[in-house]
């Protein structure tokens, strides 16, 4: 099941894919952004589409935020398997409010603030998504902040919980310690009595992340962080977050110590530019970490994938991630950290930010520039 939003089905006659409608139609129109081929910044362009009522069992969200991620990098580039083929409407997550309701929902009304979490399609100005794939927002919550909550903070919470069961005076080395699920996992560590913190980062980041609880920031830069941490920690950590791949993953493994786990969740080491590098691909495949179960007995630790793209049956599962998050925002122990907002008409901006590895916390994309700035630029 995909929450992708069907091409609008408008009276007098379809439009197909994300294409400008021709005009003519009664349906209102929407900008969305539209990823047209794979490459480099330029091949995200703001279109128009054709809107359509929610079909049953969806709900219709007016979109005020939405949440960019590492995948939407890679999707871009063609490197990420859960998006459909061009012309098509990336996103994964926004908030917004629900506009109007397909028939059979009933724990959703006009007016709902809701978070959306999808496999793609939601950078857009209106869509239409099931109704359970909404959560309502936590009260006092910002659109910016819901859109910067669900793929990251679910993911960090379902390795670091779920698959990494982390205890009490444990140790966790986080890679991309400032990005959107580094920022998430480092809030989440906070939430575990004596969790020592180590977490990479480029050296201008290092302040921000010592403010957030890092007890030991490393710049991968400069410095070979598996030294580093063995330095400190002689035995190693007990978890390890691997968005890296390749290399990085036979580093992580053997970083562990016994009954240690690490999860791994991307492989970051594959973007190096704008476009698809079929040499960083290639250098990255041949030292993907492999191992036999065997090995692995003799090892006395454990490795994890995870993927929340292949997540999206899983309702109940997340529904119940996502309740202990609210859980966690309510009681001030979590709150998402907004690095930069950019309207839609910045997207390439906004995917440069995060892709140069500038952003501390999470880029966010709103339809239109934020009235606030628009004022004081006025001034």
């Amino acid at each position: 099941m995909s929450a992708e939003p069907a091409p609008a089905s408008a009276a007098p006659e379809p439009v197909p894919g994300p294409e400008p409608p021709a005009g003519g139609g009664e349906a209102a129109e929407h900008r969305a952004l539209v990823l047209t081929g794979f490459g480099g910044y330029d091949k995200v362009k703001v279109q128009a589409r054709r809107g359509a009522d929610p079909r049953p069992g969806e709900v219709s969200v007016s979109v005020r935020a939405c949440g960019l991620n590492f995948a939407d990098l890679m999707a871009r580039q063609g490197l990420y398997d859960r998006l459909p083929p061009p012309p098509v409407c990336p996103g994964m997550e926004c908030a917004g409010t629900v506009r109007a309701l397909g028939d059979g929902v009933r724990d959703r009304q006009v007016g709902d603030k809701v978070m959306v979490l999808a496999r793609s399609g939601l950078w857009q100005e209106v869509v239409n998504v099931p109704a359970s794939h909404t959560f309502p927002m936590p009260e006092g919550m910002s659109f910016e902040e819901a859109a910067a909550l669900l793929v990251n903070y679910i993911t960090a919470y379902m390795i670091l919980f779920d698959f990494g069961n982390l205890r009490p005076n444990q140790s966790v080395l986080i890679h991309m310690a400032a990005g959107g699920v580094g920022t998430a996992a480092i809030q989440l560590c906070k939430t575990v009595e004596n969790v020592t913190i180590f977490g990479t980062a480029s050296a201008s980041k290092h302040e921000s992340l010592k403010e957030s609880g890092v007890a030991h920031p490393i710049d991968y830069r400069t410095m070979d962080y598996a030294e580093e941490v063995r330095k400190i920690s002689p035995k190693g950590v007990d978890i390890v977050l691997d968005p890296l791949g390749g290399s990085d993953t036979s580093k992580a493994f053997n970083l562990l110590k016994p009954m240690g786990k690490l999860i791994t969740y991307g492989v970051a080491n594959l973007l190096t530019g704008q476009k698809k590098n079929l040499m960083a691909m290639a250098k990255t495949w041949w030292n993907q970490f492999s191992i036999t179960a065997l090995q692995l007995l003799h090892q006395n630790k454990a490795v994890c994938g995870y993927h929340l793209g292949y997540m999206d049956e899983e309702v109940e599962l997340l529904r119940s991630v996502v309740a202990k998050l609210v859980n966690l925002y309510g009681q001030g122990k979590i709150k998402p950290k907004i690095d930069s907002v950019w309207p839609f008409d910045q997207v390439a901006e906004a995917m440069k930010q995060m892709q140069e590895k500038k952003n501390v916390g999470k880029v966010i994309l709103v339809p239109e520039a934020p009235k606030e700035e628009s004022k004081k630029a006025e001034n």
